[in-house]
């Protein structure tokens, strides 16, 4: 990315990543500077200023930084390119390009190298959408291009004030991101040449819209457990915390996959590397079940690992929510993923001790909930002016230490989601996938099945568990039949309804209309009344009947052996009630 020195400073202090700079000239809160190392130039963001000094956290290795370096400020936010290209690239957290980076670096990746995130010469096929004379406002489409399956929108600057009128407009054709594809004059008389691309500051959100609607419709993300227990509304928020090995990675693989949602952003903020690169690997490999084709095709990963600048984590943050709005504002729906949202606290936890703040519980800043708050505030459904809706559902990994859900990181993003998918060892462990503790997650929102059914379905969970864990204490023997054929309804619902196999292509996304369709015999099973002689019958009849569902969910929805199974299920419900009668 362009930088342009326009004044200077001097290392007056190094404190790990974070350096103290005096300045004569004016200095911006949160403005971009380069602290220069010999050849090296390292991208740092000023974060606190107090008179004529100010502290900056740098995005690189500050090896070799002395007092006496040179620091050039550059009037400029932390920014974002955004333009036709984006979708199917890997970005560190500053939006550098990874893949090119490796090219001309080499796989250990040189500090200080910066990259244009977009590829200037490729040409896109524009068709313009408005006239000479025409009148825009922010966020208004200029025109589009193809981007893989999307109508990518060329827009009006979103900073626009008020309206402008379309003095010229290029003719359909191909064109690159960085020729005019329009000239505007504003109401103060301003001219402005309209590129492909907006540069847009990462921690400011995009408000290029006519009103925030609130999210009413579900998410599908064809996972049962979360669209039935737990549902996520499409522009909602949630959030998945557990301990490590508990399935959070898996869970949003799946999710990227299967849920009903344009395009998918992967932020791996402080992630593992290991993790981070099998879902480098993956990706690309993985066929979109929409579109037959490449799932890269509609996915951006920014990826910041553990070993990368810690600083950085809180810059790929930002950039992935950017990002997120950018195609919000084509009337897209987005969901966002970040794992995990706990390196990201950690590293505002270093700088705040670094900045000697006052510290909050455990350590962390003071000001923990409210920058959580403020990302999970920009996720939303939003109308725009031509009418059309668009969203960003934002779903936070959370890793608290020994799986404590009472830390603060959790505790600050409980605060401000609208749903929590909290991931379990214990189920974990049994290899119970997707791991989510169907009685301690909860969700605001509402699900495309009927309320009544699931308050019924999560009471009978409830009551399995209660006589689960008596059973511990006094043994099978010491229930009666009728609390043991709870416990056998509410461990049969569990095993063939929450649970689902991720290596089965049937079972492993279950849509909609299967879900309500599967769940309404699930209930139909529930409320009935069971009279077996004694308790062996009763587990013989639930084992047979969980074995018949298990073969159910692997065979395809509207199928024979759809047909074939349910009927046999349905034979053998009718047989045990004429075995109670």
């Amino acid at each position: 990315m362009a930088k342009s020195a326009q004044r200077l400073g001097t290392v007056v202090g190094v404190n790990g990543n974070m350096v103290a700079v005096e300045f004569k000239e004016k200095v911006m809160q949160n403005e971009v500077a380069f602290v220069i190392v010999g050849e090296e130039t390292l991208k740092a963001e000023v974060i606190r200023v107090k008179g004529n000094r100010a502290d900056l956290q740098v995005f690189e290795d500050t090896s070799g930084v002395k007092i006496g370096n040179r620091v050039e400020f550059t009037n400029q936010l932390l920014s974002v390119e955004l333009a036709p290209g984006l979708l199917g690239q890997i970005f560190d957290g500053l939006q550098n390009p990874l893949p090119q980076l490796a090219e001309q670096h080499g796989f250990f990746l040189k500090r200080g190298a910066y990259l244009y995130p977009l590829d200037k010469e490729k040409k896109w096929e524009f068709t313009p959408k408005v006239s000479v004379g025409d009148k825009l406002r922010a966020g208004d489409t200029i025109g589009i291009v193809k981007e893989n399956m999307f109508d990518h929108r060329i827009m009006a600057p979103f900073d626009l004030q008020g309206e402008a009128e379309v003095k010229k407009i290029a003719s359909a054709g191909q064109y690159t991101i960085v020729e005019v594809m329009a000239q505007l004059k504003t109401d103060n008389g301003k001219t402005l040449d309209q590129t492909m691309v907006q540069t847009w500051p990462v921690k400011i959100p995009i408000k290029a819209y006519t009103q925030k609607l609130k999210p009413v419709e579900p998410l599908v993300t064809k996972l049962r457990l979360i669209d039935t227990l737990c549902p996520v509304s499409i522009g909602g928020t949630f959030c998945t915390p557990g301990p490590f090995g508990a399935g959070k990675t898996v869970l949003q693989h799946l999710l990227s996959r299967h849920a009903e949602v344009d395009v998918v952003i992967v932020a791996a903020c402080g992630e593992r590397a290991g993790e981070v690169v099998e879902i480098l690997e993956e990706f690309p490999e993985l066929i979109d079940p929409k579109t037959n084709r490449s799932l890269m095709e509609r996915t951006i990963i920014i990826c910041n690992t553990s070993s990368m600048p810690v600083a950085a984590r809180e810059s790929s943050v930002y950039t992935a929510v950017t990002l997120a709005e950018y195609y919000r504002q084509m009337g897209l729906n987005v969901l966002l993923l970040a794992d995990s949202t706990s390196r990201w606290a950690q590293a505002m936890r270093e700088m705040s001790g670094r900045l000697e703040e006052i510290p909050g519980e455990e350590a962390f800043p003071a000001y923990l909930e409210s920058r959580i708050a403020s990302f999970y505030e920009r996720a939303g459904l939003i109308q725009l002016r031509d009418g059309t809706q668009g969203s960003v559902t934002i779903g936070g990994a959370v890793s608290p230490a020994g799986g404590n859900f009472e830390e603060p990181v959790t505790q600050a993003t409980l605060k401000v989601v609208g749903g929590f998918l909290g991931l379990s060892a214990a189920r974990a462990n049994a290899r119970k996938y997707p791991s989510i503790d169907p009685l301690e997650s909860w969700s605001k929102y509402t699900s495309f099945i009927d309320a009544e059914k699931i308050r019924l379905a999560v009471g009978m969970l409830q009551k399995s568990n209660s006589v689960g864990q008596m059973m511990k204490v006094v043994g099978e023997e010491g229930t009666s039949t009728a609390e043991f054929i709870d416990y056998l309804k509410g461990d049969f619902f569990d095993s063939v309804y929450l649970q689902q196999n991720a290596f089965d292509k049937t079972d492993e996304a279950s849509p909609a209309d299967r879900q309500k369709h599967v769940f309404g015999i699930v209930h139909e099973i529930l409320v009935q009344e069971f009279d077996f002689e004694d308790k062996a019958k009763a587990r013989r009849f639930f084992q047979e009947l969980r074995q018949n569902f298990i073969n159910w969910n692997s065979s395809a929805w509207g199928s024979d052996e759809f047909s074939s199974a349910e009927k046999q299920i349905r034979e053998k419900m009718e047989a045990s009630k004429l075995a109670t009668v």
